[in-house]
């Protein structure tokens, strides 16, 4: 029983391990001389104007979100219809549960109108 958590020991300290000597090099090798140029604004090669602290709306925020949630349905949907053949009748159930799920998400953003661009 020992020898099973020993292979979870090594694994968690290799997976903590590894970036954090990532980290540890690229601080240890990263440029050490700032100047007034590297410390400026840089925004698309242009002088900024005016103040570079803008409040977005969070519906800006709230759209992206949406859009991520459906990126990821679809991520979803493609190993099922791949492997629709071996699964039956009931994995057509639970895509349907799924997209049911999806469905009533998509109307409370519309209804609270998440996905007005204004």
């Amino acid at each position: 029983m020992t020898e099973n958590w020993a292979f979870v020991a090594i694994f968690a300290l290799l997976s903590l391990s590894i970036p954090l000597i990532a980290l540890g090099m690229s601080w240890a090798l990263r440029p050490k001389r700032p100047g007034a140029i590297k410390q400026s604004t840089y925004e698309c090669g242009l002088e900024t104007v005016g103040e570079t602290w803008v409040q977005f709306k969070v519906q800006y925020y709230l759209f992206a979100l949406i859009f991520v949630l459906f990126d990821v349905e679809t991520i979803f949907l493609y190993p099922w219809a791949v492997a629709y053949g071996k699964l039956g009748l009931f994995a057509l159930g639970e895509m349907f549960v799924f997209l049911g799920i999806l469905a009533v998400g998509l109307i409370y953003a519309w209804r609270k109108g998440a996905l007005e661009w204004v």
